[in-house]
C-alpha cells in the first residue's frame, strides 16, 4: 500500500543521522517502549469510550510505534518492516488451522486453548526449554498475566473442569482471606491471601469468557460516574464531599445506582 510506504519513508527521514529530528534520532528501543505501551492503552481507552474517530487516530499512533521499532531494527541490521509483516502472516496461518487447514474448532474458548497449545509447541521447537510457563512476559499487567498463566497451564490439562469448581475455589480463597484478617495475621500473609482471591477472580472471569482487565476498567468508569453524581448533587447544595457525612454520600450513591448510572 502506498500509505504504508509513505509512512516508512517518513520514519526513515525522522531518523536520518544528518537531517532527521534530533529527538527521534536519540531514541532507542528502551526509551520508546513506554510510548508504545501508552499508545496501546489509548487504543483501549478509545474502544471503551466507543469513540470511532479517536480510535482511528490512536490506531495510527500505535502503528507508528511498530514502524518506529522496525526502523531502529533495520538500522542495526536485525530485520526489516516487511519481515515483521511476514512473521505475523505466517504465525496467523499456523495458529488458525481451523480456518486455513482441516482442523475443526467450534468456539472461541477452544480456539484460545489451541492458540496457546500451538505457541507452546513453537517454543519447544525453537528453544531448549520446554517449561510450560516460559516467556509469559513479566511486564504484562498483573490481571492479564494471571490470565495468560492460567491459559498456558490449561493447555496441558491443568485447569478446572467446570464453572462450579471455579466458583467454589473463589469462595474458599475469600474465606482464607477473611480468616487471615480476623486472626490479625501480618500484612505479608494477608497480601498473599488477597493475591489468591484476585487470581481466583481472574480464573472465574476466564471461565465465564470475560476479560478481567476489561471488567475492572468498566467498574472503574462506573465508580467515577457515580461519584461525580455525588459531587454534582452536593454542589447544588453548595457543599463539597468533605462537608457531607458518609451516610449522605451513600444515599446519593444509591440514587445514582437506581437511576441507571453505569
Amino acid at each position: 500500500m502506498e500509505s504504508i510506504v509513505k509512512l516508512l519513508e517518513i520514519m526513515s527521514l525522522l531518523r536520518d543521522p544528518e537531517t532527521g529530528c534530533p529527538w527521534d534520532r536519540e531514541q532507542d528501543f528502551k526509551s520508546i517502549a513506554p510510548f508504545t505501551l501508552e499508545e496501546a492503552y489509548e487504543v483501549v481507552d478509545a474502544i471503551d469510550r466507543n469513540d470511532k474517530e479517536e480510535l482511528r487516530s490512536e490506531l495510527g499512533d500505535l502503528l507508528f510505534q511498530v514502524v518506529y521499532h522496525a526502523q531502529m531494527a533495520r538500522e542495526k541490521g536485525w530485520f526489516e518492516f516487511n519481515d515483521v509483516v511476514e512473521t505475523i502472516n505466517n504465525k496467523l496461518l499456523e495458529r488458525h488451522p481451523h480456518v486455513f487447514g482441516n482442523e475443526k474448532i467450534t468456539n472461541a474458548r477452544e480456539q484460545s486453548h489451541v492458540w496457546e497449545k500451538n505457541k507452546l509447541l513453537e517454543r519447544r521447537l525453537e528453544k531448549e526449554s520446554s517449561a510450560v510457563l516460559d516467556d509469559v512476559s513479566l511486564n504484562l499487567p498483573a490481571l492479564a498475566r494471571a490470565r495468560k498463566l492460567q491459559l498456558r497451564a490449561a493447555t496441558v490439562g491443568f485447569d478446572w473442569r467446570d464453572l462450579q469448581d471455579v466458583q467454589t475455589k473463589l469462595v474458599e480463597e475469600i474465606q482464607e482471606l477473611t480468616a487471615a484478617i480476623t486472626d490479625d495475621a501480618n500484612k505479608v500473609k494477608i497480601e498473599e491471601e488477597l493475591g489468591d482471591v484476585l487470581f481466583s477472580c481472574v480464573n472465574l472471569s476466564r471461565h465465564l469468557g470475560i476479560d478481567a482487565e476489561s471488567a475492572l476498567r468498566k467498574a472503574n468508569i462506573k465508580f467515577e460516574k457515580r461519584f461525580h453524581y455525588i459531587e454534582r448533587e452536593l454542589a447544588r447544595q453548595n457543599r463539597s464531599p468533605e462537608q457531607a457525612s458518609l451516610e449522605e454520600m451513600d444515599t446519593l450513591w444509591q440514587e445514582a445506582k437506581n437511576s441507571g448510572i453505569n
